[in-house]
């Protein structure tokens, strides 16, 4: 006969791991978008005053639209603008486009490797829409789990969104703020990004690629300009990281 009255595994001192559920689309969307809105909240206040400033080089509101749409690249778009005269400088500003967005190889060239669930079409709609802040948060995704698509679209999709509305605002209505650095609005991505930054500091040799990347890039910024100052600084820091991380594999 079956004992009805056998002792449960907990009982018997038997222990049972139960596997975690599976994270439905909805779930990872979800997370994607609270990850977002912080970034939302620092991002729009720039690209308002993006808008605002294209204004007064002459852009029509639907030349900056569409310019926001296509490009999607808030520090590029900046850098257009200040080449934005006549006779138009177009070796000079794709260049300066080119060493602003160069960090974007590294980004890719780094989180390619962990986009495992995307066929390549879908990295390459990914790529079109990696900002900054979206790098640095899937980078902190795939250190404990796969990057899912419906996460990185709850982050990206509204992200890009954001972006195209608040220029389109700025382009309409920035007129009526005549300083925005006097509301402290042109520190509020630097603060971000500082965040996203500390993020990293668990990592191991965090503190000297910092420091070094932090040091070469403003002394190139002092002796030479922008824009090369960012690519020569990410440079400096993944040399760094190479060569201490050889000695170690070394020793």
């Amino acid at each position: 006969m079956v004992d009805l009255q056998a002792a449960s595994p907990q009982e018997s001192g038997e222990t049972r791991s139960v596997a975690p559920m599976p994270k439905t689309t909805r779930t990872e969307f979800l997370e994607g978008l609270r990850e977002c809105l912080p970034v939302i909240g620092a991002a729009a206040p720039f690209g308002a005053v993006f808008g605002a400033i294209a204004v007064d080089r002459g852009l029509q509101p639907v030349e900056i639209i569409v310019m926001s749409a296509f490009v999607y690249a808030g520090a590029s778009q900046y850098v257009a603008l200040e080449f934005w005269v006549t006779p138009f400088p177009y070796l000079a500003m794709i260049l300066s486009v080119f060493a602003v967005n160069f960090r974007h190889i590294l980004y890719s060239a780094s989180l390619g490797r962990k986009l495992h669930r995307f066929s390549p079409w879908q990295k390459s709609v990914a790529f079109f829409g990696l900002a900054d802040p979206q790098w640095a948060v899937m980078e902190k995704r795939a250190e404990t789990e796969d990057v899912t698509i419906a996460f990185y679209a709850g982050m990206g999709v509204p992200l890009y969104c954001a972006w195209v509305a608040s220029t389109a605002i700025g382009a309409m209505f920035g007129r009526l703020i005549e300083d925005p650095a006097a509301f402290g609005l042109d520190f509020l991505l630097p603060v971000y990004f500082l965040a996203l930054l500390m993020g990293f500091r668990g990592r191991p040799r965090w503190l000297p690629v910092v420091l070094m990347s932090a040091a070469v890039g403003t002394g190139f910024h002092v002796l030479v300009g922008p824009p090369w100052h960012v690519a020569v600084g990410a440079f400096a820091g993944i040399i760094l990281a190479a060569v201490m991380g050889g000695k170690e594999s070394k020793a």
